[in-house]
């Protein structure tokens, strides 16, 4: 029975290995399939061996059948009625199985069913010979059950290793809707070696043959192979048509390379290559292309990425990731950027980090590479070449809590001079809190401290500015709960008030240079923030009071909000003198009203608004409207609306409109009203079914920071369970309809009562 179990499962192989990427890490939706098998299970399969031993002698695993009824002699025992043969985890049902002790043989007729860990097959006849490790059988219906593939096959022979499958077919549809299926006429195999070939083999979508390959070689387990992986096959406005094949080559068991010869019919060819190699505690990858003459820039091209990381030992590990591109167009040109406006930069870095039960620290170094041909290396951010920093806190006591933050940064710029710079903050606090409070006072210190190049020195009139500054903050709130009824529902309702004091003494810093800092956009998050910058170029003088309320209901079956509002106003006791250059001081008085707020009336519904108004200037810094419908049937519906005040104004809608459970259209429109230019229109269509699905789709969208627009039409059919061709048009969608994938809803980045998420305080940014 052994070999049996061996040999199954390989017809479906020929499948497996066409599509070398098939499904990745997507997941497959088969709530279109109709419920049932095309292989029903088996009640006896794995009830436990009840019958005789017939086994050869010096065989270690029982062979164990039973029957409704037993003839024949001792040696050649007839079972008739219900059969029932189990070896290991095997399992063989038939209406009559002959078995012959002495010759190890075997034959089996009526209702063959046959099932072990995740197959399970039907067929007509079964014989096979236990000794010489020979077995057959024939007109078999087989179902795998972790994968919902299933087929036919006139005959299975298997002589040890080596076997034979003749006029087999595979297909995830099930029998009475046969939309796409694999056949091949003969399928020789080596289990041994892992290694099949196909003669005859032919794929078709419903009626109509759509790939034939008269002989071919395919592996028939997970070991890696050298072969032709799937193709991609794509059509654009600015490459033409493009072709793209993936040729894999499997080097050793610990690092292979894939090739990638690409053609476009505006550009001309490149060659691309991916070499991955894994160690113990490693791994890596080196992606690189070249191409030796592009027809539209005249010139060669090319790009370089390595990514990896190497665990040195328990706490310290080292991390790269490195770019180089040839020119500022590259990306722009080839990404196929699909997903939106291409990137303005490369960047790279490299370092080792090391984090423990009370601290983390690392030396790194980092380099900018400028990708966008409308710019010049002057908005490049500082290079910090290298970077070492350290992070410490412990407890000491009940009540205390201290420790320090420290980086040294040496900095580099292709365009100006730059220099070092020393930034220390040891701290101290006392955190106390209890069930409805909190009390955290803490108390730091900050030195900064350069060493400028001489040319920045002239300019700035000082080669070493130094600055120390006190930091004391309080940051306190309560919590303040009742239960409530709202419509028959239980709900608990919060209030929780919150201050936040902070004052930081005054210290002239204009004679210290700008490398990596930037005034942090106003939100939520920057209400109870100790500087109003990134980086630690500017430590921003303060004597301020925030006051903030947040108020939530929250269902109590679910625990889901059903409604939150937050409000919040920094009070300003004196002016802040600390700026950057060209920045006016902070006056004194209040500062903007930030609000949220977020309502979800039922299940399907959720609206959301954010709003800064400037008391001072009557204005309003910041406006935000937004509403999410869940249609039925996975569909879904966005509107929103985005204002900043001198930066955007934008609405934005989208949506996926399910017609039907197999029939849907998709669309975006997302237009610049202060630019009066469209971002990005996206409409498309598109079927699914159990196994098949089709996408079409038409996109007009901004590519560059000149505002170029490009247009895009992108088609993909998906067999499911065996992969797909055509652009992958579903991970534009994803990006474009917030909800095209339900799970993305519970993805989203924590946004602030702005709607934005904050940028790291030690952001480095553009000078």
């Amino acid at each position: 029975m052994r070999p049996v179990l061996r040999l199954l499962p390989l017809p479906l192989c020929i499948a497996l290995s066409l599509p070398a990427h098939a499904d990745g890490d997507t997941p497959q939706n088969w709530a279109l399939c109709p419920i049932g098998d095309a292989v029903p299970p088996f009640a006896d399969a794995f009830r436990a061996p009840q019958g005789l031993n017939v086994a050869p002698t010096g065989q270690p695993e029982p062979t164990d059948i039973e029957g409704d009824m037993l003839s024949g002699t001792d040696t050649n025992p007839v079972f008739q009625g219900n059969v029932t043969m189990r070896r290991d985890n095997q399992f063989m049902g038939a209406d009559q199985l002959t078995f012959d002790k002495e010759k190890g043989r075997y034959e089996a007729d009526g209702s063959i069913r046959y099932q072990a860990a995740g197959l399970r097959v039907r067929a007509a006849h079964a014989e096979g010979d236990q000794t010489s490790d020979t077995h057959s059988m024939q007109d078999l219906q087989y179902q795998l059950l972790s994968r919902r593939g299933n087929g036919k096959a006139q005959s299975l022979n298997l002589a040890g290793d080596v076997g034979s499958l003749r006029e087999t077919t595979y297909s995830t549809c099930p029998p009475q809707a046969r939309q796409w299926e694999l056949r091949a006429r003969r399928i020789d195999i080596d289990t041994e070696k892992g290694m099949a070939v196909a003669r005859g083999a032919s794929l078709r979508v419903g009626k109509v043959p759509v790939l034939y390959m008269p002989w071919f070689m395919f592996p028939t387990d997970e070991r890696r192979r050298t072969g032709l992986l799937f193709p991609s096959v794509s059509n654009s406005g600015r490459n033409g048509f493009d072709w793209k094949q993936p040729i894999y080559l499997n080097l050793a068991p610990d690092y292979d390379l894939t090739l990638s010869p690409r053609w476009m019919s505006k550009r001309g060819a490149l060659l691309g290559g991916q070499f991955r190699y894994l160690v113990e505690d490693g791994k890596g990858t080196l992606d690189a292309v070249w191409m030796p003459q592009d027809d539209l820039r005249d010139r060669s091209r090319g790009q370089v990425n390595f990514e990896g990381f190497q665990n040195l030992t328990p706490s310290w590990q080292a991390r790269a990731n490195l770019n180089w591109i040839s020119d500022p167009r590259y990306y722009e040109d080839f990404s196929n950027s699909i997903d939106g406006l291409s990137q303005a930069t490369s960047y790279s870095a490299i370092g080792i980090y090391g984090r423990g039960r009370d601290w983390k620290a690392g030396i790194t170094a980092d380099h900018w590479q400028l990708a966008d041909y409308t710019l010049t290396d002057r908005v490049l951010p500082y290079d910090r070449l290298p970077r070492a920093f350290v992070n410490w806190e412990s407890g000491f006591g009940h009540l205390l809590r201290g420790g320090i933050d420290a980086e040294a940064v040496r900095f580099h710029h292709p365009v100006y001079a730059a220099g070092s710079r020393l930034d220390l903050r040891p701290w101290i606090a006392m955190p106390l809190e209890g069930d409805a409070w909190f009390l955290r006072p803490t108390l730091a210190y900050r030195y900064t401290g350069y060493t400028l190049d001489r040319a920045l020195e002239q300019t700035l009139g000082s080669s070493s500015p130094t600055r120390g500054q006190s930091i004391f903050s309080v940051d306190t709130g309560l919590f303040f709960d009742r239960d409530t009824k709202v419509k028959g529902k239980d709900y608990l309702q919060t209030i929780e008030p919150r201050l936040f004091y902070l004052n930081v003494p005054y210290a002239e810093q204009a004679d210290m240079p700008v490398f990596d800092t930037q005034p942090l956009t106003f939100s939520w998050n920057q209400l109870f923030r100790e500087n109003r910058y990134s980086g630690a170029d500017r430590q921003a003088d303060a004597n301020q009071l925030t006051l903030a309320l947040s108020t939530r209901m929250i269902r109590q079956s679910d625990g889901f909000e059903r409604f939150s509002a937050s409000i919040g106003q920094i009070r300003y006791f004196k002016d802040s003198r600390v700026t950057l250059p060209n920045e006016p001081i902070t006056e004194k008085g209040d500062s903007a009203w930030v609000t949220d707020v977020n309502y979800a009336p039922t299940d399907r519904w959720t609206f959301g608004a954010s709003y800064q108004r400037d008391p001072k200037f009557k204005r309003t810094d910041l406006a935000s409207v937004r509403a999410r419908y869940l249609l039925p049937d996975d569909g879904v519906f966005n509107l929103s609306y985005r204002y900043r005040r001198t930066l955007l104004e934008q609405a934005d809608v989208s949506f996926l409109y399910p017609l039907n459970p197999s029939w849907s259209l998709v669309g975006r429109g997302y237009y610049s009203l202060r630019d009066s230019k469209v971002l990005e229109a996206l409409a498309g269509v598109q079927w699914d079914s159990c196994c098949v699905a089709m996408r079409l789709v038409a996109r007009r969208y901004v590519h560059n920071r000149a505002g170029e627009l490009s247009n895009a039409l992108m088609f993909e059919i998906e067999l499911k369970g065996l992969g797909s061709a055509g652009q992958d048009s579903r991970k534009a969608l994803r990006r474009a309809i917030l909800g095209y994938n339900r799970d993305d809803l519970y993805l989203v980045p924590p946004q602030t009562a702005t709607g934005q998420s904050s940028p790291p305080d030690n952001a480095n940014t553009t000078p």
